[in-house]
């Protein structure tokens, strides 16, 4: 079975609450849908996150689909190798992180279409099912302390162990927020931080130091992704445990990552590492060198949600603390299955593909409102 088209539209969509971090305050989140559709019509879905824009990586994308159209359902990863060297490597332009991204979103529809055309789940073509469910944190959301401590209770009172908190806004608000949260669910609750590279080294250990008495488990990029070193650093002199998150987009990076030292923990996705393959060569690597991986989500849909639900099924030594983030969005593109973890767990149906069914209406509303911020 032969691909006959490949079609990207990108979606605009709005947020429950703005999302406050150490890089700014988003109002919506922006992804271009994939669509791979087959001779006999039928459609693969994925997506991609769309740093710097949406539409010039549209662009990108479709030029890139040439070398996708007419191969085979079952030649992903050719054609994938033909597009990026013919587009990339041929001109000079060795850029494996912003490939990694289009190679995500390609590979998730084709796996997609793949899973669909064979009648089985995505993760049976991954290797199989090794766990029944994947687990999940609590992402707390909000704009004042108070916000997420009533944020926090929420969570803890639904059952979820572990809740996840953005730091790095400035060192007086991080303290604040980590204080009240800590003394409003109590001791034994499980507490995550992520700083998203907003401390220098020396900011870092003096913040680490002072969040501590806090029983923080983990501290995801605290230090810039430009360098590994800086992470490691503070790594060997913390006793809180450590994330690499930006610093490995790459399987080179977790592989330097793991064997240095400079992590307890790495985070990653697929829109990061280059898709659902690619997360599970990068599970290798952590398990090889005893480090944990936790899935990293991004700034996406029940889409992506429903990829990362299915390599976590089949990655061997997965964290039981992995991220979503489809539900911070207003309008939810998935009209089934439920993606709603119970106390931090879900465990989707063995659907033929990713499993899920789109909201095209909610797709519809999504394509208008790009439209109308991208002025046309």
């Amino acid at each position: 079975m032969n691909i006959k088209e490949i079609r990207v539209t990108p979606l605009r969509l709005g947020l429950v609450r703005p999302y406050v971090w150490s890089q700014g305050r988003e109002e919506a989140f922006t992804v271009n849908l994939i669509e791979i559709e087959a001779e006999d019509g039928t459609i693969g879905y994925g997506e991609t996150t769309t740093a710097p824009d949406a539409d010039a990586q549209r662009l990108v994308l479709l030029k890139l689909a040439r070398h996708f159209v007419g191969r085979s359902v079952f030649e992903l990863s050719a054609a994938w190798e033909a597009a990026y060297r013919a587009n990339f490597l041929t001109f000079g332009g060795n850029m494996p992180r912003y490939g990694n991204q289009l190679r995500s979103g390609l590979e998730m529809a084709g796996l997609d279409l793949q899973g669909k055309l064979l009648g089985l789940p995505v993760w049976a073509l991954l290797g199989g099912a090794v766990r029944s469910s994947v687990g999940y944190f609590y992402f707390l959301q909000g704009s004042s302390t108070e916000e997420l401590v009533a944020d926090a209770l929420k969570g803890v009172g639904a059952g979820e162990p572990v809740l996840y908190l953005k730091v790095g806004i400035s060192p007086e608000y991080d303290m604040a927020n980590v204080r009240a949260i800590r003394a409003a669910v109590g001791p034994d609750v499980r507490l995550r931080l992520d700083a998203n590279e907003a401390w220098a080294p020396a900011l870092a250990l003096r913040m680490i130091g002072a969040l501590e008495p806090y029983g923080i488990e983990y501290i995801e990029q605290p230090t810039s992704s430009l360098s590994l070193a800086p992470l490691a650093h503070v790594a060997r002199r913390v006793p809180v445990a450590i994330g690499a998150d930006q610093a490995v987009f790459t399987l080179q990076e977790v592989y330097t990552a793991c064997a240095s030292g400079a992590c307890d923990m790495v985070a990653v996705g697929p829109r990061e590492i280059g898709g659902l393959h690619a997360m599970i060569k990068a599970a290798a690597i952590c398990e090889a060198a005893g480090v944990t991986l936790c899935i990293h989500s991004s700034m996406t849909t029940g889409i992506t949600t429903c990829a990362e639900h299915h390599v976590g099924r089949a990655i061997a030594k997965l964290d039981d603390g992995n991220q979503i983030m489809w539900q911070l969005l207003k309008d939810n593109i998935i009209a089934s299955p439920s993606l709603v973890p119970h106390k931090g767990l879900l465990a989707l149906e063995g659907k033929p593909g990713l499993g899920f069914e789109l909201d095209h209406d909610a797709v519809a509303r999504a394509a208008a409102a790009h439209e109308a911020f991208a002025g046309r």
